[in-house]
């Protein structure tokens, strides 16, 4: 998805794309962000957030901030007891970054993590912290506080199941494999990480097996969500659809 011209959108008067006409309303005071890897979610919700003037919460990274904790005190990865204490008790700042990767920048226990997250040490195991219930649970109150001032876009794989299930506006993004497999693909050149095809679609299908499969919180659309393929749109178009969807 092509970055679109800036511009910014009045919380309180939405412009439609299509018809380019003004549709008077409130902004819905959070708006829930979910779908699987590749799928768009983070572009979509930093334009979105910048357009709306609103916070920009990146679930994911939260979780990325814990595995590299986790990996840097050396604590065991099959050890569910010792990540819920780890991530129940790490101070965990979270903040939007017009320059950071994917548009946050995260400190853990002190430690600027932000250029960490993206490694291959903490891709592989993320998925294995993230279903710890302990650590969910912890994340999971986190993020509610976070969105309790109001004005977030939060992105995530379970913010309009689990984190915010009484969001007014709540978006489940999707793509064909194949475009996710593009996609996250040329997320890896560009952080100097030359993949195969075959070992992303093998990496995407693994993500995915365990982030819908676990017990807590498993990947899967509200049942009031708006769900938008993303395959054929811009990243304009996508966030245009959303705004529409606030609207109605």
């Amino acid at each position: 998805m092509s970055t679109p011209p800036p511009r910014v959108y009045n919380p309180l008067t939405f412009v439609s794309e299509r018809s380019g006409t003004d549709v008077e309303g409130s902004a819905p005071r959070s708006i829930a962000i979910d779908g699987p890897v590749a799928a768009g979610k983070s572009a979509v919700a930093v334009a979105l957030a910048a357009r709306l003037g609103y916070r920009f919460i990146d679930t994911g990274v939260m979780y990325r901030a814990v595995t590299w904790l986790a990996l840097e005190r050396g604590v065991d990865l099959d050890d569910e007891a010792a990540l819920s204490r780890l991530a129940q008790d790490a101070r965990l700042d979270v903040e939007s970054s017009a320059d950071a990767p994917k548009g946050s920048r995260v400190v853990i226990d002190g430690h600027d993590v932000t250029g960490e997250l993206r490694s291959p040490e903490v891709g592989d195991a993320v998925s294995l912290v993230s279903r710890v219930a302990g650590v969910r649970t912890a994340m999971v109150e986190r993020q509610r506080e976070m969105a309790r001032e109001g004005g977030v876009v939060m992105a995530g794989r379970d913010i309009g199941t689990v984190v915010l299930p009484d969001a007014p506006l709540k978006v489940y993004l999707d793509a064909s494999v194949d475009e996710r497999v593009r996609r996250r693909r040329e997320e890896l050149i560009a952080g100097g990480r030359a993949e195969s095809d075959d070992e992303v679609r093998e990496e995407l299908a693994l993500r995915d097996e365990i982030d819908s499969g676990r017990d807590i919180s498993p990947l899967r659309p509200a049942g009031d969500a708006v769900v938008i393929d993303t395959d054929h749109l811009s990243l304009d178009e996508v966030v245009a659809k959303i705004l529409e969807a606030s609207c109605s």
